[in-house]
């Protein structure tokens, strides 16, 4: 692959987090996406055991100033297509000199790459987002013969005016106990085996990135239970990055889900409301969410029904390998 001159690639280490986040602040500054992390973050995402970072992630680099990076997601199982989920950026300074193109270029490589590796027998696919305005980026991607596959909305509500909480139908609504985490797992990969591209959560990256993330709020999360069965759950998480650049103290709802045999009786409402009242009571001053513009689940009017609206619009490109 050609870079730039002056520019040095090579894969992301634990030592680079500071560096990396430092561009991912720089991108906030100029792109407005609402994404701000910490080094601790950054570190928590390359402990994912399934990440080969050698293979999987590269950082360019002019002096001892990250310029750009590219990362591909892991995968551990496949459905109907194995997707190969990327992300990237460029630093603002940079951009606008083909680097951006140069990376996507090795993304797309990699991704074959990895593809050919695991799933094979598989149908393959490049994913990459962006939101509805940025427009360098989607062109980039158009370019690169990318083509819009799905619309996510980024919802959010303020937490200045009342939550009313809502009866679980005859069934219980507790917090977050981790001796049920087994059980919500199972729950979530139930809950999520008929969503556009959803892929089962193995014990690890669970772990990893649901309930044992740094940003997991426990005493925000409630799920309800019939029996010892999860029925319905509603997870919060709080982004200490988000909340030093916004000033504003907001919860994240990671996960909402049902399992299919408890829908249409408001479960995931009650475990939503719950989450969004605890949280307006502990001080946050207002809640996101993400949802899929297409949910089969009918959760963008619920959502809407219980005072979010949409803030962005994000675009999912794909690319078949």
């Amino acid at each position: 692959m050609s870079w730039p001159e002056g520019i040095v690639a090579r894969p992301i280490t634990t030592g680079d987090v500071q560096a990396w986040a430092d561009l991912l602040a720089a991108r906030e500054l100029v792109d407005q996406g609402g994404e701000n992390y910490e080094a601790a973050d950054l570190l928590e995402e390359l402990s994912d055991p399934h990440l080969d970072t050698e293979q999987a992630t590269i950082a360019l680099w002019s002096g001892e100033q990250m310029v750009g990076y590219a990362k591909l997601h892991p995968r551990t199982s496949v459905v109907d297509v194995d997707r190969v989920d990327v992300e990237g950026t460029v630093h603002p300074d940079w951009r606008r000199r083909g680097v951006g193109a140069a990376l996507m270029r090795w993304t797309i490589r990699g991704a074959s790459e990895q593809h050919t590796a695991t799933f094979p027998d598989y149908p393959g696919e490049v994913r990459a987002s962006a939101k509805s305005t940025h427009d360098g980026t989607i062109a980039m991607l158009r370019g690169l013969g990318f083509e819009e596959s799905r619309y996510f909305f980024d919802m959010k509500r303020a937490l200045d005016t009342p939550v009313q909480t809502v009866t679980a139908n005859g069934l219980r609504l507790v917090p977050f106990d981790p001796a049920l985490d087994e059980e919500l797992r199972a729950a979530h990969n139930e809950a999520f085996r008929d969503h556009w591209a959803a892929l089962p959560r193995d014990p690890e990256s669970w772990k990893t990135h649901v309930t044992g993330s740094r940003s997991f709020r426990p005493e925000l999360s409630y799920v309800v239970l019939d029996g010892d069965t999860v029925a319905a759950y509603a997870l919060g998480y709080e982004w200490a990055a988000d909340t030093e650049a916004t000033g504003v103290r907001e919860v994240y709802v990671g996960q909402v889900g049902t399992r299919r045999e408890y829908r249409g009786r408001g479960l995931a409402r009650a475990a939503l409301a719950k989450v969004l009242a605890e949280g307006a009571r502990a001080g946050y001053q207002r809640a996101s969410l993400g949802v899929d513009a297409n949910n089969p689940t009918g959760a963008l009017g619920l959502y809407e029904s219980l005072g979010f609206s949409v803030h962005s619009k994000w675009i999912t490109f794909s690319l078949g390998l």
